[in-house]
């Protein structure tokens, strides 16, 4: 993933590319699982704020070199 994010707010699709996921369904599945970073509605569609995915992978970061 690059240091630089976008300043929009992404989609489920942004995820995927960004970490080379199968598929969206792994996104929702870390969400219903609450263990993917933290996510909000907009109407039906699922968005995340860059800095909240941001700040789940640096907690990734610090879990796996625990």
């Amino acid at each position: 993933m690059s240091s630089k994010l976008p300043s929009r707010f992404l989609t489920p699709e942004d995820l995927v590319e960004m970490f080379e996921l199968p598929s969206v369904e792994t996104v929702y599945q870390w969400r219903r699982k609450r263990t993917g970073p933290r996510g909000f509605r907009v109407g039906r569609h699922l968005r995340f704020d860059p800095e909240d995915v941001r700040a789940w992978v640096d907690s990734q970061l610090k879990g796996a070199a625990a």
